[in-house]
């Protein structure tokens, strides 16, 4: 489950609880916020080296601690990148893994307790060229050796080693910044100012109401997401989400925002017991199996960590991106800018 300190901060972050906790961080976020800054300068001034890659790099990241919906976006660009006839390479970190080498190649089978669950998701579901590691410059290296066109970068906004051709940033329409404040006291990297500077901000949307712009002034996009089908673990049989009415259903997420997944099931029509757990937790057996016979729907990041375990009563449930076609045009406009700079550089 969810630890308490995680709920604590959480609600801290976005609901405005435990306001006592406030007065006890705000310091410590004097602090980041400084670090932060001092950290940028020294990399836009050149006293700590930027390095760049032989091929187009797009960073896509946040400045959110996690559940902005940035990895199904990266997921929905690398396809649409590959629409166009393009090799990508995505690279990642490849958090919660602990491989004895990196940077690693990642394919669908590979362990997520090596690589990290993302990591293994980004080969599955698309079939890119994917590498992980924490040196991201050594990563996107490895991709373009491998036959990568162009790279696309995973959760690297801050890492500011790595030369980018363009930024990318994801935020969540619905929980917005939270408070503002920067880690600890608050969900922030880095300052909401530091928006101004990318090239396109993606808003995720988890229903079609209309929401205000994130930031006045500042272009955005929007990413739709809803949840698809389900996809059976140990059978690959796929099954709508319709067809879970009227039973009650384990519903697992150890996803940055466990609620946006059930709340999106509950929508959906399904009755649920929830079982949220922290992003990237290391799932047991023990996590997904329960003592009846009751459906259990995970999401498909949590799922690849399950598949050792799996019988038919689990299913993975798909989540799906959708971006307007004039919205879709601006993505593809920011890809041509592009690649005709980074011809014009070479």
């Amino acid at each position: 489950m969810a630890s308490q300190g995680d709920l604590t901060l959480q609600r801290l972050w976005y609901e405005g609880r435990s306001r006592w906790l406030l007065i006890v961080l705000f310091p410590l976020s004097l602090l980041f916020r400084l670090v932060a800054a001092v950290r940028r300068i020294g990399y836009r001034s050149g006293i700590l080296q930027v390095r760049h890659v032989s091929r187009p790099l797009i960073v896509v990241g946040n400045i959110t601690v996690g559940g902005t919906g940035k990895t199904p976006f990266v997921m929905w660009l690398t396809q649409f990148l590959q629409a166009q006839g393009r090799r990508v390479g995505v690279v990642l970190r490849g958090y919660g893994g602990d491989s004895a080498h990196w940077p690693r190649d990642v394919h669908a089978e590979t362990p997520t307790s090596e690589v990290g669950d993302e990591a293994v998701l980004h080969a599955l579901r698309t079939g890119a060229i994917v590498v992980a590691g924490p040196d991201r410059v050594a990563a996107a290296a490895r991709a373009i050796e491998l036959g990568a066109e162009i790279v696309v970068c995973d959760d690297g906004l801050q890492h500011y080693r790595l030369g980018r051709d363009a930024e990318i940033a994801v935020a969540d329409a619905q929980r917005g910044f939270g408070n503002q404040l920067l880690l600890p006291a608050g969900p922030l990297r880095e300052p909401v100012s530091r928006l101004r500077s990318v090239d396109l901000l993606v808003k995720t949307l988890r229903s079609a109401s209309p929401s205000q712009p994130l930031v006045v002034g500042l272009a955005e996009i929007v990413a739709q997401a809803h949840v698809g089908d389900a996809i059976g673990l140990a059978t690959r049989r796929t099954r709508s989400l319709e067809s879970f009415r009227g039973t009650r259903v384990h519903a697992i997420a150890g996803i940055g925002n466990p609620q946006a997944f059930f709340t999106s099931l509950r929508d959906a029509g399904l009755d649920i017991i929830e079982h949220p757990h922290p992003d990237h937790v290391a799932l047991k057996r023990e996590d997904i199996v329960f003592d009846d016979v009751a459906p259990v729907v995970m999401t498909e990041k949590d799922a690849v960590k399950c598949r050792t375990w799996a019988d038919e009563r689990h299913w993975a449930v798909r989540l799906e991106t959708v971006v307007s076609p004039e919205d879709s045009a601006r993505v593809s406009r920011l890809i041509e800018t592009v690649m005709r700079s980074h011809a014009g550089t070479r």
